[in-house]
């Protein structure tokens, strides 16, 4: 994996199994014809998940494992994913296949096309139960509500950055559903475009009403003291 390449998809993996060498076919099609790389994060899972990353990294060369000696937490695989990317653009996303592989071209694209900083995916048809949505949409109004952003669906995953951009961002704990509100706060711009969604095949959410809509709460205000504290400023000239 010396070669240069284009993108960089950043996958946690947490008790994901059983969607492993799905995930890795479908995003093969999805990218036929590019370089790219999969940095799956191995989030302490007990599943043997990460004897099933080994296994397929036999016939896939392009999957880039790193493996947390326990669990993290989604932000922390995040940012151990970012901190190993070697494409110019990264592209994170769930490994639970709910997120389509497919939806990634459009966004690389959008990316290029609008010069945009990042561009965000939002889930439309939703294939989760009515309470799931429900929490969903609390959830998504009050980071929104807090953080004065316009953010269609912060709770999907299916997103695409500038990855030097990236690079640049603090992270915290539950900081990756902000990822695109970062952004912003460095003077970034945010695109979004609509993503599919599909139906969850395998094993269980690791998200319930605490950490959905009540853990969300005290991130949102985290990030509204942020956005308070940030510095601003412009430089009018530098004399060297």
């Amino acid at each position: 994996m010396s070669a240069p390449v284009e993108l960089s998809l950043v996958v946690p993996v947490y008790n994901e199994r059983e969607s492993l060498a799905i995930l890795v076919e479908e995003i093969g099609r999805a990218l036929a014809g590019r370089r790219y790389e999969i940095v799956a994060v191995d989030d302490g899972s007990s599943d043997g998940s990460l004897d099933e990353l080994k296994g397929l990294k036999h016939d896939h060369p392009e999957l880039h494992i790193v493996a947390f000696a326990a669990n993290a937490g989604q932000t922390a695989a995040f940012a151990a994913g970012f901190r190993v990317a070697r494409g110019r653009v990264v592209v994170t996303l769930d490994a639970d296949l709910q997120n389509d592989p497919a939806d990634i071209p459009a966004l690389v694209a959008e990316l290029a096309k609008s010069g945009a900083t990042a561009v965000a995916g939002y889930r439309v048809d939703r294939r989760d139960s009515g309470w799931k949505r429900l929490q969903s949409r609390i959830a998504n109004g009050v980071r929104n509500r807090l953080n004065r952003e316009t953010i269609r669906d912060t709770g999907c995953s299916l997103k695409a950055f500038r990855a030097d951009a990236l690079r640049e961002l603090a992270l915290f704990n539950g900081m990756h559903r902000f990822l695109p509100t970062l952004i912003r706060m460095q003077g970034g711009s945010v695109r979004e475009v609509p993503v599919r969604h599909r139906p969850r095949r395998y094993g269980k959410t690791k998200y319930g009403m605490w950490n959905r809509v009540f853990r969300g709460l005290a991130d949102a205000l985290a990030v509204r003291w942020m956005q308070r504290r940030a510095l601003r400023y412009r430089v009018r000239e530098e004399l060297p």
